[in-house]
């Protein structure tokens, strides 16, 4: 067998032992076996564990890949998590340059490294890597995993394969790939498939699956491919589902991670939960307004405010089809709940934009005394610039300017998750059903502004430290906070 139920790092004090769908995942036979389908489930603990079985070989080597560098490195990722693992096995020799990797005493070798451009395969023509990791596979495209699996060989005299690791996504490659093993109606994994062995081969980009060897050959011998692929070009493919329920060590360490899990919103909580791969964003999920109360007056008990822009600066008179400058003014109440209490959205010329921000600010400076603003900046040198002209612009009033990353359903995430579970409330206006359709039809709805200016103005409210006395400076970058 190519599994041992347990691995001894230190012989007679430390055995590390995998948990039962873990188990499951080491234990398989697959040519390329994935891991997962839910957050919580131990995957990256099990493909860290992986190579350990043939670290007493001096040529075998593996490589396991995440999308960038940072991924590797930060706090708590792979890297760290290979300390507490690998420090176990007697001569283990942990090396960061020129990349991070271990060296075993017999000279075997676990690299991690990363591919965050198409282009970079390249860098590995030539290679032989007896076991290629994937964290996170679906952060991968499609020409990286297969053009990778091209590397995968090795003279060590061990059979080359792949594991790797994943979260649903419904867009990606990933969820077509191990469709059979999914339920395409409800979109959960198939409990009864979960470790069950398939066969593919891909020929011209076209894969081809069978339940034996012999079956994907006939099939490629009715395409006309029967001089393309032999035997030898086969693989056998798996997917082996888990969820946090499976990881019980973890559930006993951290019980609050499960309920981070469940505080999520609609759409995250079933993929990173539950483990579906059909969801993803749709009018209504994000931003139902039955979710939400219309309040006629401001609450008493706000203690912080934050005014959110999206800047635009095309007005309706400049022909094409000008986008809006959008704000919102959220506050967050002593009893944990949220209210936003004003809602902007015009087509304005660049300079009526820079009038329009000055002017909100002062007013509510005037009603609600301070009050944070928030913008996001462009990446590149005009995007700096445009900060900078802001600040200055500004002055007198707390601004906190930042560059934008991530999508805008990745934004929209953290208010999201508030807005579905009740905490949000709304002050009567006449700008409420503007703001309310918006919301409901995101992300199908072609303008996004008033979405935006929320989930920038939600982000700075939840960053704000509490305990800071309100400065009267302002800020290019996170460099002071404060509360109402």
């Amino acid at each position: 067998m190519r599994f041992s139920s347990t691995c001894r790092a230190m012989a007679g004090t430390t055995i590390i032992r995998p948990q039962p769908k873990q188990e499951q995942f080491l234990a398989s036979s697959a040519d390329i076996a994935i891991f997962g389908g839910a957050a919580g489930g131990g995957k990256s603990w099990s493909l860290l564990y992986e190579p350990l079985r043939h670290v007493d070989n001096p040529k075998f080597n593996a490589v396991i890949f995440r999308k960038n560098a940072n991924q590797i490195l930060a706090a708590g990722g792979l890297w760290d998590e290979s300390l507490a693992m690998y420090f176990q096995y007697p001569g283990a020799l942990p090396l960061k340059t020129p990349t991070p990797r271990w060296v075993f005493p017999s000279g075997a070798n676990i690299n991690f490294n990363h591919l965050e451009r198409q282009p970079d395969v390249y860098k590995w023509q030539g290679s032989q890597i007896c076991l290629i990791g994937f964290d996170e596979l679906t952060h991968f495209s499609e020409f990286v995993f297969f053009y990778m699996l091209s590397r995968n060989r090795s003279m060590s005299g061990i059979k080359p394969y792949v594991r790797a690791t994943c979260n649903p996504d419904a867009d990606s490659w990933v969820a077509e790939f191990i469709s059979w093993w999914i339920d395409q109606e409800s979109g959960y994994p198939i409990p009864e498939r979960s470790g069950v062995l398939r066969y593919m081969g891909r020929i011209n980009e076209e894969i081809m699956w069978g339940d034996s060897p012999e079956e994907v050959i006939a099939i490629a011998e009715k395409k006309g491919y029967e001089e393309e692929l032999e035997a030898d070009d086969v693989k056998s493919v798996t997917f082996i589902m888990s969820t946090i329920y499976d990881n019980q060590e973890l559930l006993s360490k951290d019980s609050g991670y499960l309920a981070n899990l469940k505080a999520l919103s609609q759409v995250e909580r079933e993929r990173l939960l539950y483990g579906n791969w059909k969801i993803k964003a749709a009018k209504g999920l994000f931003f139902p307004r039955t979710a939400i109360e219309i309040i006629d007056n401001v609450p008493n008990d706000v203690v912080r405010w934050v005014r959110g822009w999206d800047l635009a600066a095309t007005s309706e008179d400049e022909g094409g089809d000008p986008a809006y400058t959008a704000s919102m003014l959220i506050g967050k109440r002593k009893n944990g709940r949220y209210v936003v209490a004003n809602v902007t959205n015009n087509r304005l010329k660049a300079h009526d934009v820079r009038k329009q921000v000055r002017t909100t600010a002062i007013m509510d400076k005037a009603k609600y005394k301070r009050v944070r603003i928030r913008m996001n900046r462009d990446p590149g040198q005009a995007g700096k610039e445009q900060a900078e002209s802001y600040i200055k612009w500004l002055a007198g009033f707390s601004v906190n300017i930042e560059r934008e990353t991530g999508s805008k359903i990745d934004r929209a995430e953290p208010f999201a998750a508030q807005w579905q579970a009740g905490n949000v409330d709304i002050v009567n206006g006449d700008w409420n059903e503007m703001y309310l359709g918006q919301l409901e039809a995101f992300p199908e709805s072609k303008y996004k502004d008033m979405v935006d200016c929320s989930s920038t103005a939600f982000l700075e409210l939840e960053a704000m430290n509490t305990s800071a006395p309100p400065p009267q400076n302002t800020s290019l970058g996170r460099k002071s906070h404060w509360t109402g």
